[in-house]
């Protein structure tokens, strides 16, 4: 064990050049390695990444000094416009335990999903590159408070990202939790001495996170390296969804016969939906969330069949509900609430209480608009997610059976709206 923890403590050195270059074709992309200057206890030593998705893994991380890209008409990588690549030791207003891989890798996907979100105050919570909790708010403490409370055991040790400056309210209310990252646009004077307490929080200020929105259409080159050293190069994905104007009523047509959805969205579930779909660009494939009023009610990620991840998804919700409930009571999590009924320190009509009061609020769920990122091949899925009491659904369409998911919206009681995307958001 001791082992193990002293891995994690350790800072390697990486062997990767200072300096790389890739050419396509007659265009040549320049990239400078980022390192940074840490003061070590007195002492200033030149680092770069702490190390990579394990403590065994050498890892380095670029950015785009020189070159643009210029494939099949369009423009994929201009320099001068970093966000996470470019992140120095101005930036770090606390390096903490300076980053890994995998720190900088989940500010890229909260920011993948905030650049969605721009229009009012939002928070994206990533553990793991997906979201755990994501929401706006009327501030943005307020939309902290909504993202952490919506699942606030997936968020311990996670990566916060806001999209407005992070004020004294905000700090104090992240400083009462354990994250590891904190990135955001600036930070008032008050803010940053409320976070510096907490020593090995890495506090990250990137001023490009105003201007996000610029990148909502934006591509670039997605490198994929395979097992024999090979690399499959793609265009990063977009979506077409701009307003609900953009979503098509489910329509399908099967065996000469005409199915349409009866029901259309209310303007808080086209909210919803949109809100939804955006969250769903930084979700893993094969996915269903579940959000209702701006925030994340369940997340369910890269399971292998979509009625599985609804489930996953619905179970996340109950569980990260009754613990939510048993804070609220008790001040201590559902899993400690057990444990102390095992001691005999508890009640087990504590437990008991909170259970009943989950399963009738299904889990937060009643309400809630469902996102897939593909269609659903059977309606079973959709009458997994209908039985929750969820009133509306947002998924691509596409499906042969799509008439069955159409009939189970339409034969339930009330009766389940449904739009289509047109397109699918997989991420693998």
């Amino acid at each position: 064990m001791k082992d193990i923890k002293k891995a994690y403590q350790t800072v390697l050195d990486d062997n990767f050049p200072e300096e790389m270059t890739i050419t396509f074709g007659d265009q040549k992309l320049v990239y400078k390695k980022r390192i940074w200057k840490i003061n070590d206890e007195g002492t200033v030593v030149e680092r770069g990444l702490r190390y990579g998705e394990n403590p065994e893994q050498e890892a380095a991380m670029y950015e785009l000094v020189n070159g643009n890209l210029l494939l099949a008409g369009c423009q994929f990588i201009k320099p001068g416009n970093p966000l996470v690549s470019g992140i120095d030791e101005n930036m770090m207003v606390q390096f903490g335990k300076h980053p890994g891989k995998i720190n900088l890798t989940d500010i890229d996907n909260s920011l993948n999903i905030l650049k969605y979100l721009m229009d009012r105050p939002a928070a994206v919570i990533v553990k793991h590159n997906n979201p755990c909790g994501v929401a706006y708010g009327s501030t943005i403490a307020d939309a902290f408070n909504r993202a952490f409370r919506a699942d606030r055991i997936a968020a311990f040790g996670g990566c916060v990202a806001l999209n407005r400056v992070c004020d004294k309210e905000t700090a104090e209310l992240i400083s009462k939790q354990y994250l590891e990252v904190i990135a955001a646009p600036d930070y008032e004077g008050a803010a940053v001495d409320i976070l510096k307490a907490k020593k090995n929080l890495r506090i990250v200020k990137i001023p490009g996170i105003h201007r996000l929105a610029q990148y909502r259409d934006a591509v670039f080159p997605d490198f994929k390296s395979l097992i024999d050293g090979g690399v499959i190069v793609q265009q990063s994905p977009t979506t077409k969804i701009k307003s609900k104007a953009d979503l098509l009523p489910a329509v399908s047509e099967y065996k000469g016969e005409r199915y349409a959805i009866e029901r259309k969205p209310t303007d808080k579930e086209f909210d919803d939906m949109l809100f939804g779909w955006y969250v769903e660009q930084g979700v893993t494939s094969n996915s269903v969330l579940y959000v209702k009023d701006g925030v994340t009610t369940g997340i369910g990620t890269g399971e292998q069949d979509r009625v599985g991840v609804a489930e996953i998804a619905i179970y996340k919700a109950y569980t990260k509900y009754a613990d939510l409930i048993c804070f609220d009571k008790f001040g201590m999590s559902y899993k400690d609430l057990e444990l102390a009924i095992m001691k005999g320190e508890r009640k087990g009509a504590d437990k008991a209480a909170i259970d009943e009061e989950t399963k009738a609020a299904k889990g937060g769920l009643i309400g809630s608009t469902a996102i897939s990122d593909a269609f659903f091949p059977f309606r079973d899925g959709v009458d997994t997610i209908i039985a929750q009491g969820i009133t509306a659904i947002l998924q691509p369409g596409g499906s042969i059976r799509d008439f069955e998911s159409i009939m189970a919206c339409n034969e339930s009681n009330p009766k389940v709206t449904m739009m289509y995307t047109g397109q699918r958001a997989f991420k693998h």
